[in-house]
């Protein structure tokens, strides 16, 4: 049994340690012996903890209720709730609080099976002071560590937070908190811009996944001959240049999420074996014979209407099916206009703080004009933009000359095209230059979004870019 008397054996190593690492946690101290409880208490508030004492189970619930604890010293046998039902009723209703349980009839079985319902130790009485306060110290450790992991989640969840308070908003919002608990496949479509990928960023952060790897695969930016490779792997040899095994993304999202984005574009081939992988949650490396075991959740995103697609023989209708479980619709910026004004002071609010300028706020009158535009590249649009005037833009609040000066252009400044015209080729030169320049011009200069929207191979927009001299 624990006494009094040998406080005086502690080292002042080990005192230090313990003062130093347990940053004020609060021990609740659950014993049915008095003189027990008394002594802890006695120790552990000589080394700095806050303690809490109870002689019974339902004294020790109603402690975490007000004030709470932060850990607790859990004996096993007690009469009424044994410790065993305590920590259940613990890991239920608290289950931040770390529970290290003692017991003077201790069995390896008994330690077994606190540990098995959560406990993170197990010590056997008599207590020896010295290694009370060392496993006191580990638990406090823990603790501290899943602070941070929390704390770090928030700064991470921070930075993919969705702003805006529009209905169609608040609707994806509501969706995304009931589906991301799940480990239903998410088939997420919008144009260009509007936030797709933040949305899949999102439905991971809250889901049980969330520490496990988040693994982003733009399925249009990997060459055809390249698609099966990238996302299943290859074995050395299996082709010119593989010279070593490699893991595919698949593999890499293991205990995670998967984000293929922009799954519209896939190469058939590759979508078969993606329906594969969704049908028994293995992947076969190119050249390999071995199938490996995935624990992987899809989530998937496309700017095409994947039905239209699955009618001209585009993409599989069984792969479309087992990917939009469930479906979200992300609006373009022009169906969510009241959202404008907040997103432009967020974005010019991260430029200059990127940027390290001085603060800057956009008038009314601009709030106003932004609200009026067409969007055509939607929120990445309008980062942009506000980028752009906030480090252009003269000093003070950003008037509506100041903002209008960095929009894309949507007429040539040199006069009306169809008057300085002489022939009907002349003509049709002249408005295809104008309306390439003005769709590069919304796209920023986005070769491959410009040709996509426009329904037009990046080879022939190159060759007409080339053509008409446009800059």
């Amino acid at each position: 049994m624990l006494t009094a008397a040998r406080m005086t054996d502690s080292s002042e190593g080990t005192r230090a340690s313990c003062r130093e690492d347990n940053r004020m946690h609060r021990v609740l101290i659950v014993d049915d012996e008095a003189d027990i409880r008394e002594t802890l208490d006695m120790i552990l508030r000589y080394e700095k903890y806050e303690t809490l004492l109870a002689r019974n189970g339902e004294e020790a619930l109603a402690l975490l209720e007000d004030p709470g604890a932060d850990l607790a010293l859990l004996d096993v046998k007690m009469p009424g709730m044994d410790g065993l039902e305590v920590l259940a009723a613990i890991r239920a209703r608290h289950p931040a609080v770390a529970v290290l349980m003692i017991s003077g009839h201790g069995t390896i079985a008994t330690a077994v099976d606190a540990l098995k319902a959560g406990a993170m130790d197990f010590l056997e009485k008599p207590l020896d002071r010295d290694r009370l306060l060392v496993r006191l110290k580990n638990a406090s450790a823990m603790l501290r560590l899943n602070e941070e992991n929390v704390a770090l989640r928030g700064k991470v969840s921070e930075r993919y937070r969705i702003l805006g308070e529009s209905a169609a908003l608040k609707r994806i919002l509501a969706t995304i908190e009931k589906v991301a608990p799940t480990q239903a496949r998410v088939l997420i479509t919008g144009e260009n811009g509007t936030g797709k990928e933040l949305v899949a960023r999102n439905i991971h952060e809250r889901s049980a996944r969330w520490k496990g790897p988040f693994v982003e695969v733009n399925c249009a930016a990997i060459p055809r001959e390249l698609i099966e490779s990238e996302l299943f792997g290859h074995e050395k040899g299996s082709f010119t240049g593989a010279t070593a095994r490699r893991r595919g993304k698949f593999e890499q999202a293991d205990g995670g999420t998967i984000f293929l984005d922009e799954i519209g574009d896939m190469d058939p081939a590759a979508q078969s074996k993606v329906l594969r992988v969704l049908e028994e949650s293995t992947v076969e490396r190119v050249g390999g014979e071995q199938l490996v075991s995935v624990d992987v959740r899809i989530l998937a995103a496309t700017n095409k209407d994947l039905r239209e697609a699955v009618e001209k023989g585009e993409f599989r209708e069984d792969l479309y099916y087992r990917l939009s479980v469930v479906p979200i619709h992300v609006p373009t910026l022009a169906e969510r206009r009241d959202d404008i004004p907040l997103l432009a002071r967020h974005f010019l609010a991260e430029a200059v703080r990127l940027n390290d300028l001085e603060p800057r706020s956009l008038t009314a009158e601009a709030e106003a004009l932004l609200v009026r535009q067409p969007w055509p590249g939607n929120v990445r649009q309008l980062r942009n933009l506000m980028e752009r005037v906030a480090i252009l833009a003269p000093p003070g609040p950003i008037p509506p000359a100041a903002v209008e000066e960095h929009l894309a252009p949507r007429r040539r400044a040199a006069g009306d095209p169809v008057s300085e015209c002489r022939t009907f080729e002349e003509f049709k030169d002249a408005s295809e230059k104008l309306f390439l320049q003005t769709k590069l011009s919304e796209n920023e200069w986005n070769i491959k979004r410009t040709a996509e929207l426009l329904g037009m191979q990046r080879s022939h927009l190159y060759k007409k870019i080339e053509r008409y001299g446009l800059k």
